[in-house]
């Protein structure tokens, strides 16, 4: 993956940062934040991540 592309990704309901990804080049500037709902492996259930800085 390219570094300068990467974003963190943030459980909404403990605060960790479990996961990391990349969104599209030519629509970052359309997007607002990215949110998947993704595992939490400290929650121990699908919540939905938000995108940070």
């Amino acid at each position: 993956m390219s570094q300068d592309r990467l974003t963190k990704m943030q459980c909404e309901e403990c605060k960790s940062i479990n996961y990391y990804t990349q969104k599209n080049k030519k629509k970052l500037q359309q997007a607002g934040k990215l949110e998947l709902k993704k595992h939490c492996p400290k929650c121990g259930k699908h919540m939905p991540h938000k995108e940070i800085k």
